[in-house]
């Protein structure tokens, strides 16, 4: 077990192209932000496990007898496997949860901690007594990636606490990366914790918070973006509050519902994002004004798009109309 305190972060994202239609296997462009969830984990031998979320003012804090006496059997379905319903119904037991409790920011962040602790930890003679501490400047609910980058620091503090990947700060060095073997262990449990949180998600989110950058991303599949150019992109936060887990399934239960009109509109998205990949590829080579207009069509065309998938919403088009004037439009987010 570590010893001495742990203290890492990871990047929020967005996406540029491809968003919900990812989730159905399509290709979607992503970039990390320079805005990030910080994790502190203190080792400690006061027999309790706690965790502190200011953000969302969740502090709680379990009994190690307590945990050491549950039966985890639940969870030995493998290394890294996929949280299932009853699985999540013995969480919320641990947890002090009801049954039939709100899926909330605050309950889920504390079932996807007690997830990812117990499946990781459970490998120990003991499980570890320590205190987690995670603050963001990722707004939640804003689609800006913020539970991804909560489960890529949990993940990849607890894999480290329990020696699964080494701790990689070395003689004082401020900063340091690991392996990609490493990075890959931590984007696994990640989605984990994302599955907790959202149900079903694509995996792209925890994907860009684990490796950074920008993103191609493929069912599983991840590559970067050869020589991406430097995007200023604006983010506007509507502060319209969103459940990615209920606009995911909405968009599902429409699929299921017209899919000859839904399925095409789909593949149109991935046509979007693809184009919008060999526009960038050009810029890299070759930047041009006319780009830049291009790529503006493109956040037209695929706004639309996701409006008529259900998961637009009126504040967004008024954001468009507002910046319909402008020669360079960002990329707006709810």
């Amino acid at each position: 077990m570590l010893s001495e305190v742990l203290l890492v972060s990871a990047p929020g994202k967005v996406i540029l192209h491809g968003e919900h239609a990812v989730v159905h296997g399509k290709v979607a462009l992503a970039v990390a932000l320079n805005l990030r969830t910080f994790l502190r984990l203190q080792p400690h031998s006061n027999g309790k496990v706690g965790l502190n979320l200011p953000n969302i003012g969740i502090k709680q804090a379990w009994d190690m007898a307590r945990l050491q006496l549950l039966d985890t059997s639940f969870l030995e379905q493998g290394d890294v496997t996929a949280p299932t319903p009853e699985q999540v119904g013995k969480l919320k037991e641990v947890a002090g949860l009801r049954e039939d409790c709100a899926d909330d920011h605050e309950r889920l962040a504390v079932l996807a901690f007690l997830y990812l602790y117990l499946s990781i930890c459970r490998k120990q003679r003991a499980l570890p007594s320590l205190d987690i501490t995670v603050w963001s400047e990722l707004p939640p609910g804003a689609g800006l990636g913020s539970s991804a980058a909560y489960s890529v620091c949990l993940a990849a503090a607890l894999l480290a606490a329990c020696k699964e990947i080494p701790n990689p700060l070395k003689d004082g060095e401020p900063t340091s990366r690991w392996t990609s073997e490493d990075l890959e262990l931590i984007n696994k449990w990640a989605f984990q914790g994302e599955q907790v949180i959202h149900g079903n998600p694509s995996g792209v989110d925890n994907a860009v918070s684990t490796w950074g950058g920008a993103l191609r991303y493929q069912q599983g599949k991840i590559s970067s973006l050869k020589r991406p150019p430097a995007l200023k992109i604006l983010l506007t936060n509507t502060k319209v509050p969103r459940s990615t887990k209920a606009l995911v399934a909405g968009v599902r239960k429409r699929l299921l519902k017209f899919p000859e009109i839904v399925g095409p509109l789909l593949a149109s998205i991935e046509a979007v994002a693809l184009e919008c990949e060999r526009v960038l590829g050009e810029m890299a080579v070759a930047l041009a004004p006319e780009h830049y207009l291009v790529l503006e069509e493109l956040i037209d065309m695929n706004q639309h798009h996701l409006n008529a998938l259900g998961v637009g919403h009126a504040s967004l088009d008024r954001l468009c109309q507002i910046l319909s004037g402008q020669r360079w439009r960002p990329r707006s987010r709810r």
